[in-house]
């Protein structure tokens, strides 16, 4: 296949096109329709004894403008193919929340009720055609079930849900819409992510499961904060991780309610000791964290109840700090944590931020996903504080997601790489750590098959490693066409990602799938420049107050490098794209000597103005990035801004915002379309009212991808990607000429 710059004769043109489209034909094409329609299967959750687990998926059908649901039980002992091991429970999407219910096959699960309530059922996993037990009814929306067996088929339950002033759950298909629609504030948050915020508040609610001759009884619930000020778990994205429930009591992740809530990160670990889980709730006790004074994270109970381990960071206002891993001996003794890997500088030994903690079954050891050059990986330490030893890698490829030990030892891990959006595998710990993860990993099942069904392989992908704007090399990730021929030219797709403090990694994404661009006949490049994790405290760290600078510069030299090294790359004929971070970045870069190399670019979300960023939610992520406050280091702001270059804008660019981002609010976006118009540059606003930073509509994420190809694809000579009778797709245009292939 042959890339096309713009000066062409129309034969030769016509020709080459010709030929691409075959080529692309032949390979059964990847496509962002199929994307979009595929199986979403979520991470499996085994019994105690490794033979069955637990699974949710989701699928969309744009014939039936519907989503269909599964509950399914897996077979992790029997059957060779995923027909075989799998098992439906049901196609409910009232059902969620299923947990193991101690050892064998039963398990407890949610249904949320028409009514607004939610009732507790039980039942056998590989008995679906029995008729549940209704173990009681919870009178509003409960989420993110929890349990802890205190007796031979006696359990403490947990769960979160909404809290009115009065401390009582609340049911949302019960509330009365007020007269006014009036919202007055004296403090923020005024709004968060993609909504207002409202007086209620999140809250933990704990009880007992008790099976009787009959069948299984549910307590009455308890509101665990009531009357405290503290909201767990913390919104915008409350889920159960932010909390546990072990034999001794609950622990939970809060803010003190007096701290500036838009200003700090700063949130702590609080433990409520409980018995009989009927009794009144003590008043909550802060698990102390010394000198750390940042967000504090994922407190998990050990088997025994009596250890707790969680995350922990150090600065106040810094979201992406690294996460230290902190431990409580006996939770029931003191409330003193240990910071594992202390060192004399603050820093810590080991040079990794992990996600979550997860306890083996039998207390000994701690399995932590971290990013790591470019991957998520899993590693094992040991649950003692004092052991210097760091950290093994156990699983090391794609993205984990799940991690969960059984009885026998072994880990079932759920993953997920650039090609397949599900993958399960059994790891044995021992003897993956003693290899470097290189043996004692078993693949169960990739949901996806990596993608073989539409001629994808891990042929496609590579990486590179370059040196970057100082003494430190830059890593870069490749995706090559599947059709893709030794001595061929391809356009350059360049993809700039958000954060700052984030990752191109080897992960599936729905929004930015590396892969369904590189089957548009483009070579797909994506840098991890200075602010990316995964590479060590320092490379992220050193984007603070350096937006604009040293990111920047990285990518310029990651474009050098390609243009000596790689001459299957037609830079010539490049189109550059990002979101959030990543937008502000294409701004910068369009008004920056770099922006000349571009045919064309796309922003999704992005920061225009950051003198205005105030406008933002969480405060504390710009003034820690630019080091200060807008009005004591207003040059911090204005030196990075790249409204200041607009003069030098040429690019054409289509701009993706939506109304309910409040993160990056859709004026920046609005602000950039408006100087691009003024200025004569071929251009496109593309805007959803119903979504947020993300854009999560099956058929919203279609439009977008139909028009993200048609407008990239004619400037580097791609064939175009919609259909011309794709009424759907043209009924978006709202006013103006209609733009396909940049023209």
């Amino acid at each position: 296949m042959v890339a096309f710059p713009i000066m062409r004769s129309p034969l030769a043109l016509l020709l080459s096109l010709s030929i691409l489209l075959s080529t692309i034909l032949a390979a059964g094409k990847f496509t962002p329709e199929i994307m979009l329609s595929l199986k979403r299967r979520q991470y499996a959750a085994p019994n105690p004894e490794g033979t069955f687990a637990l699974y949710t998926s989701t699928q969309w059908d744009f014939k039936a403008n519907a989503d269909s649901y599964v509950l399914g039980v897996y077979n992790l002992t029997n059957g060779t193919t995923e027909k075989d091991r799998t098992l439906l429970f049901s196609n409910s999407s009232s059902i969620s929340n299923a947990l193991w219910l101690g050892d064998g096959t039963m398990f407890v699960w949610f249904v949320w009720e028409d009514d607004g309530s939610t009732t507790v059922k039980v039942g056998d996993a590989v008995k679906p055609e029995a008729e549940p037990i209704t173990a009681g009814k919870i009178p509003g929306f409960a989420d993110g079930l929890k349990l802890v067996e205190l007796s031979k088929g006696n359990y403490a339950v947990a769960f979160f849900g909404t809290a009115d002033s009065d401390g009582k759950l609340v049911n949302f298909s019960a509330q009365q819409t007020p007269a006014s629609s009036a919202r007055m504030y004296t403090q923020i948050f005024v709004r968060h992510w993609d909504s207002y915020v409202a007086p209620q508040k999140n809250s933990i609610w704990y009880t007992t499961l008790s099976s009787e001759p009959s069948g299984y009884t549910l307590g009455q619930p308890i509101n665990a904060l009531n009357g405290t000020g503290l909201e767990s778990p913390l919104p915008p994205f409350p889920d159960p991780s932010q909390f546990d429930i072990g034999k001794n009591g609950i622990v939970f992740t809060a803010k003190e309610p007096k701290l500036p809530q838009a200003t700090t990160t700063k949130s702590d670990i609080y433990y409520i000791p409980l018995k009989t889980f009927q009794e009144s709730p003590p008043t909550p006790q802060v698990i102390l964290t010394l000198d750390l004074e940042g967000a504090s994270s994922g407190p998990v109970f050990s088997p025994n109840g009596f250890s707790l381990v969680f995350l922990s960071m150090k600065e106040h206002a810094y979201e992406a700090d690294k996460n230290r891993i902190m431990f409580v001996a006996d939770i029931t003794k003191s409330v003193t944590s240990e910071e594992f890997y202390v060192t004399p500088d603050g820093n810590g030994g080991w040079d990794r931020s992990p996600i979550s903690v997860t306890w083996s079954v039998d207390g000994k050891y701690l399995y932590l996903p971290a990013d790591d050059f470019g991957r998520s990986r899993l590693f094992s330490v040991a649950a003692d504080p004092k052991l210097k030893e760091l950290p093994q890698i156990i699983f090391a490829e794609g993205w984990v997601d799940r991690a969960y030990p059984v009885i026998d030892g072994r880990i079932l891990v759920s993953s997920e790489s650039l090609l397949d959006n599900s993958i399960y595998s059994w790891v044995d710990p021992v003897i993956s750590g003693s290899k470097n993860a290189t043996e004692g990993v078993t693949l169960i099942d990739a949901n996806l098959k990596y993608g073989a069904e539409w001629g994808l392989s891990r042929s496609q992908i590579s990486e590179f490693w370059y040196k970057g704007e100082g003494d430190y090399q830059v890593h870069s990730w490749v995706v090559r066409p599947s059709f893709y021929k030794e001595g061929e030219k391809y356009p350059l797709f360049f993809y700039v990602h958000g954060g700052p403090q984030s990752a191109n990694t080897d992960w599936w994404s729905y929004r930015w799938n590396l892969a369904l661009w590189a089957e548009q006949g483009y070579i797909v490049v994506a840098p991890n420049p200075t602010g990316s994790t995964g590479f060590g405290k320092s490379f992220t760290d050193a984007v603070q107050n350096e937006w604009g600078g040293r990111p920047y510069r990285d990518l310029e030299l990651a474009i050098t490098h390609i243009e000596a090294s790689m001459p299957e790359i037609d830079v010539a004929n490049a189109v550059q794209v990002g979101s959030s971070y990543g937008g502000y970045m294409t701004y910068w870069i369009s008004g920056q000597p770099l922006g000349k190399k571009f045919k064309a670019q796309l922003v999704q979300d992005g920061t225009f103005n950051t003198v205005q960023f105030y406008a933002t939610d969480e405060l504390w992520y710009i003034q820690h990035d630019f080091n200060g406050t807008l009005w004591d280091n207003y040059d911090n702001y204005d030196r990075w801004n790249p409204a200041r270059f607009t003069k030098e804008w040429m690019t054409p660019m289509l701009i993706v915002h939506s109304d309910l981002d409040y993160r990056t609010p859709v004026t920046d976006g609005l602000a950039a379309f408006n100087v691009l118009q003024s200025k004569g540059i071929p251009s496109i606003f593309l805007n959803y009212p119903d979504e947020g930073h993300n854009i999560r509509n099956a058929e919203n994420s279609l439009i977008f991808h139909k028009t993200m190809f048609d407008w990239l694809n004619g400037y580097v000579g791609l064939p175009r990607y919609s259909d011309e009778g794709d009424l759907a797709y043209r009924a978006t245009l709202q006013n103006g000429p209609w733009i396909l292939n940049g023209k």
